[in-house]
């Protein structure tokens, strides 16, 4: 059994842009829906080594990309690079800039995701075992894998939104269960193994 404690925000550092006509002013509506759905965080363009696996994978058109944590089988954490693409979701050592998995969006049957802020989320993959992974930006992730999969596959994601838990295959014979609870100043996670 083992406890994760939530990620922290990381504050943003961008400077701030000064509109030049009063009629260009953004609404604060406007202003915080553009600072929630920025979409590619890391500028994948300015990064070679992300454009060549990209490129060699056929794919082009950058959704999401950013830094997520993923948990490995024996509950360790893992730095990751996401990205989204209008056909595929990768996963990429930021390390080695090697590519640790590729998954098609047909391949993406369910995304598990409590409503809690404990920024963990589920990708549920029949065919393979499942991706547990955790990032601030949970609710931003969600909703592109949703549409992007709606567009490109043609059906709709099964989103499951659960208060205090969900399951994911961390191997073909491991199940394992995140379970969520609402404690003074904030979400306690743990993550436990079920017996198959």
């Amino acid at each position: 059994m083992n406890r994760v404690s939530a990620l922290q925000q990381v504050p943003n550092d961008e400077p701030e842009k000064t509109p030049q006509k009063e009629d260009d002013v953004p609404n604060e509506e406007q202003q915080r829906e553009e600072e929630e759905h920025k979409g590619d965080y890391l500028d994948v363009r300015s990064r070679p080594f992300l454009m060549k696996i990209l490129r060699k994978q056929g794919d082009s058109q950058v959704l999401f990309a950013d830094k997520v944590l993923k948990f490995t089988t024996s509950g360790k954490m893992k730095r990751r690079i996401l990205i989204i693409t209008d056909f595929a979701v990768y996963l990429i050592d930021p390390l080695t800039g090697g590519l640790k998995r590729r998954i098609a969006l047909a391949a993406v049957d369910k995304l598990c995701l409590s409503e809690l802020h404990d920024n963990f989320f589920s990708v549920v993959i029949p065919t393979e075992y499942d991706l547990l992974m955790a990032s601030t930006r949970k609710a931003e992730i969600a909703t592109l894998l949703y549409e992007a999969i709606k567009a490109s596959a043609q059906y709709e994601l099964e989103e499951l939104l659960n208060w205090c838990s969900f399951e994911y295959n961390a191997t073909a014979d491991m199940i394992k269960e995140v379970l969520f609870e609402e404690v003074e100043g904030g979400v306690r996670t743990r993550i436990v193994t079920k017996k198959a």
